[in-house]
């Protein structure tokens, strides 16, 4: 009953407004004032999943130890019921920009960018590293490697696979480590039962940070970067384009243009919308982060703006849990300027009405 009151509503609104991207999203929910656990160690280039109704962080930039910038590996536990942060068992291969999902009450990491052997500083050796993360155990498991070493795509669980679409890759022949310098629309799938990995249809724009979601079987891709991996560099663009993935048909559609084009945002799936929120662009106007909160219908192919963050930044994290999207952390500047000074420990959280 609430869902159907719900859509009624976006429905009568939509008959007032010309533009369903302009609807207003009080109708939808509101931020909740009461301030709640910031992450204890904020960074960029977090990535997360959320499993048994928990949140899980992995990764973080570089931090200085012993004079050298090393990967922290970092893995945290938020748990909403209790508003309390865990550190867990960190990662086997501290790494950044990994592929993450959840399937099953287990989380799968893949790929990313790091270091050829422990100890090393940077994050310039591209991965193919496939891990399964246990939070009930606090445990770690190696998997078949992924097929390619990419990082900076995105992951998502559908018909008893997780697929891993999109990213950044060394160009053929170019030397690893070394940057990756191509953007890619890689599509391959990894399968939990079998242990092994299988390749699709690539996504017909290649890009890197996408959102992504899953509903009704089907895979979407939201945003991102084109053109460099790089978004510092001025031959990288961000689009707001959205494209839907048949994992039955192995096809592939273009659908509505998110309203803000944007990359390195946060996203999650509630109740058949797509939610995405923050993000970063560079133009010849400027270098600027996002405060908007967006969500994407894909029954009816429409976007509807909810009321913005309070916080502009990029790599945010967000998680759908009970009647609550959780927007935690990330960076306040462009592209890291300022360094872990403008990192964020901040969670702000929408609620969503009539539940």
């Amino acid at each position: 009953m609430a869902s159907l009151l719900r859509n009624t509503l976006l429905a009568l609104a939509a008959s007032f407004l010309t533009s369903p991207a302009s609807i207003s999203a009080q109708i939808l929910g509101h931020y909740v004032t009461t301030k709640l656990a910031p992450l204890p160690n904020p960074a960029e280039e977090y990535w997360s999943a959320t499993a048994d109704g928990k949140f899980y962080l992995f990764g973080g930039t570089g931090v200085i130890t012993a004079g050298k910038s090393m990967l922290p590996g970092r893995v945290f536990e938020y748990d909403p019921a209790t508003d309390k942060w865990t550190a867990k068992k960190q990662m086997p291969r501290p790494a950044d920009h990994m592929n993450v999902a959840e399937y099953q009450g287990k989380i799968y990491l893949f790929g990313g960018a790091g270091t050829e052997k422990p100890g090393e500083t940077g994050d310039s050796f591209q991965l193919n590293d496939s891990w399964e993360y246990d939070p009930g155990a606090d445990s770690w498991k190696s998997l078949a490697p992924m097929p390619t070493r990419r990082n900076a795509g995105a992951a998502v669980a559908v018909g008893g696979k997780i697929y891993v679409i999109g990213g950044n890759q060394l160009a053929e022949g170019a030397p690893n480590p070394g940057p990756a310098n191509d953007v890619v629309g890689t599509n391959e799938a990894y399968d939990p039962a079998t242990n092994k990995w299988e390749s699709h249809a690539p996504m017909p724009t290649p890009r890197n940070h996408p959102a992504i979601g899953t509903v009704g079987g089907k895979i979407y891709l939201i945003g991102g970067r084109i053109g460099a991996p790089n978004v510092a560099n001025l031959s990288a663009e961000a689009t707001g384009v959205v494209e839907e993935y048949d994992p039955a048909a192995d096809h592939w559609r273009l659908m509505s243009k998110m309203p803000t084009a944007r990359s390195g945002d946060g996203w999650a799936t509630y109740q058949g919308y797509i939610y995405v929120a923050g993000g970063e662009i560079r133009d010849y106007h400027m270098d600027a982060v996002f405060r908007d909160l967006e969500a994407f219908d894909p029954a009816t192919n429409q976007w509807f703006r909810l009321p913005p963050m309070t916080t502009a930044r990029h790599g945010v994290n967000v998680a759908a849990i009970g009647n609550r999207l959780y927007i935690i952390g990330g960076h306040l500047a462009f592209d890291g300027t300022g360094e872990h000074d403008m990192d964020t420990g901040i969670q702000e959280v929408f609620e969503f009405a009539g539940k």
